[in-house]
């Protein structure tokens, strides 16, 4: 009902007119039902197929503005989604393809076991995985080994940027796990908090549930509107490493409720940003601000979302449309035919970066955009079984 309206005064003409702009104006509440299980398993094999089809040698250097080997971050996180759809779809030439790349890099990091940089370790996420996977060339000595050398040191202001937190933090709780050793859980949870609660003062805002992704974005610093700046993706990693870190820790681990709790406070800020075409943008609080579709993002918030009803941690009542709507967009406008995903934005670590950000354009890494699609459809899949 429109309010102050009699339609006893209005005309027939007119009255038709009206009920075409309250149709209108409600479209956007609309349900959205998600893709078939089919629709949603056929994209992600399709756009899993173009990239190993363009990168057959798994080992071969990464070429662009400049030389890089093929175990940096971007490409492990492109195996994190890999190991994800394997979860999904098992397939031997999936694990095949995950090993060969292990093989090719001696199942280590970029500037060896003595790193302490988290975008070298992300590696180690896939390595545990096939090791995990009973895969007979898996070898994990040298993850273990570059995390113990960690652990002898009191140093944990090692993660200062937020990207970090996804990229290593699940090394950590997965070794805990496997090892059953509530060491790893504690270190990571002191880096975490480190990272959340000191480094430049806290990178977390509880406030807003968002982070800044490091500390040059933290207050003064603003975006052109005057909002603090809360990169989509940055915050799209801290999502994907707490459901990561939730799946391995056990119930009565101590910082679980924490851990917890935050993942919920982000979804819940996030729901409050979307898009009404179901993406999000590049800036959560600045939509004029390099505005636009943006993938991955959205992906590592499918993921969150779906992986939180899924396991009851969320209502479904509330997060089921925002992920439903943001996943069917990214099937019916990101996927292009032969399986090149638009709308990814390049490396980077604000708004700004790689802009503009389009269906056609391609970013300088294919790889980690992908990782994150694939992450969003494994937990997809389950919500239909």
């Amino acid at each position: 009902m429109i309010q102050g309206l009699c339609l006893n005064c209005v005309s027939s003409r007119g009255v038709f007119f009206i009920l075409i702009i309250v149709l209108v104006a409600g479209c956007t509440d609309v349900p959205v039902e998600l893709p078939s299980n089919q629709e949603t398993l056929a994209a992600m094999r399709q756009t899993n197929r173009y990239f190993m089809d363009k990168w057959p040698d798994t080992g071969a250097p990464i070429e662009g503005r400049k030389t890089w080997p093929s175990h940096i971050w971007t490409r492990g996180v492109y195996y994190e989604g890999l190991m994800a759809l394997n979860a999904v779809d098992p397939q031997d030439h999936y694990l095949e393809y995950g090993a060969s790349w292990g093989e090719a890099h001696d199942w280590s990091f970029r500037d060896g076991i003595t790193t302490r940089n988290a975008d070298n370790q992300c590696a180690g996420q896939t390595y545990i995985d096939l090791y995990e996977l009973g895969h007979p060339k898996a070898i994990i000595d040298s993850v273990k080994a570059s995390i113990d050398s960690m652990m002898v040191t009191d140093k944990i202001d090692d993660w200062d940027w937020i990207d970090a937190i996804q990229m290593a933090m699940p090394v950590f709780s997965k070794l805990g796990r496997i090892y059953e050793d509530s060491s790893y859980f504690e270190r990571m949870y002191d880096m975490y908090a480190f990272s959340k609660y000191e480094e430049g003062g806290g990178l977390y805002n509880k406030e807003d549930g968002l982070w800044w992704r490091d500390k040059d974005y933290v207050p003064p610093y603003t975006e052109p509107n005057g909002e603090d700046c809360y990169w989509s993706r940055g915050n799209g990693w801290v999502v994907a490493a707490l459901v990561k870190v939730l799946e391995d820790i056990p119930e009565d681990e101590p910082h679980r409720d924490e851990y917890l709790a935050d993942l919920k406070a982000m979804l819940a800020a996030l729901i409050k940003v979307q898009r009404e075409d179901g993406f999000w943008n590049a800036s959560l609080h600045d939509p004029r601000n390099y505005g636009g579709p943006e993938a991955t993002g959205t992906s590592l918030f499918v993921y969150g979302m779906a992986w939180g009803i899924n396991n009851g941690v969320v209502d479904s009542a509330t997060y089921y449309q925002p992920m439903a709507r943001a996943w069917d967009a990214l099937l019916t406008e990101s996927v292009h035919a032969n399986g090149f995903l638009g709308y990814v934005q390049s490396t980077g670590k604000e708004p700004s970066t790689g802009q503009p950000v389009t269906y056609d354009k391609v970013p300088d890494f294919e790889d980690y955009g992908l990782g994150c699609f694939l992450l969003a459809g494994s937990e997809v899949l389950k919500l239909n079984r």
